[in-house]
């Protein structure tokens, strides 16, 4: 006899009154923050939710451009010492996440990036692309591309125009809101 398989957890049901909206304020840039950030957001499109990412402070630093390299042939961002030392000590773009914790010199995040491989789960960069794909609106703060003398072209392809603090609030009213 055959038993007839079972889903281990029922999948989800959208309630048609439950927010259409999902925002996100990812503020920090710590892989173990960016992964969630991009699940939860392509989850949200998934799932038809208007879904915007406005990404603030620390948040801000996965979306550079993964092009820029370690030491000396990085190109640094900035207009002044200060924020040229700040884009010294963070490399930015998804490639070069950091943990939070357990970090271990980078071999934290290369454990997790091994795990991620061998259980086929999408890597920072991958979701970062297809987030874009389904139209996740994904919005870099302007305030802190001012303050860490970042330009717009310092930053990837596909986002949205850099935005503020109040149209940040103004859309998640009514949203099912996140900050991570």
């Amino acid at each position: 006899m055959t038993e007839e398989w079972e889903a281990p957890h029922p999948a989800p049901t959208v309630h048609e009154d439950a927010p259409r909206k999902l925002v996100i304020f990812a503020w920090s840039g710590d892989l173990d923050k960016v992964w969630p950030q991009l699940i939860l957001a392509t989850t949200g499109a998934a799932m038809g939710m208007e879904t915007t990412v406005f990404f603030t402070f620390w948040g801000l630093f996965p979306l550079l451009k993964n092009d820029k390299k370690h030491g000396r042939n990085r190109r640094l961002t900035g207009e002044n010492w200060m924020q040229k030392m700040l884009s010294s000590m963070n490399h930015g773009g998804t490639e070069h996440l950091k943990l939070s914790k357990m970090n271990f010199a980078g071999m934290g995040p290369w454990m997790m990036g091994k795990l991620a491989d061998e259980h086929k789960v999408a890597s920072p960069t991958q979701l970062m692309e297809l987030a874009r794909d389904m139209g996740v609106h994904m919005v870099p703060c302007q305030m802190t591309m001012d303050l860490m003398g970042l330009a717009r072209e310092d930053l990837i392809d596909g986002l949205e125009e850099p935005a503020g603090a109040t149209s940040a609030l103004l859309e998640a009213q009514g949203a099912i809101t996140l900050f991570i």
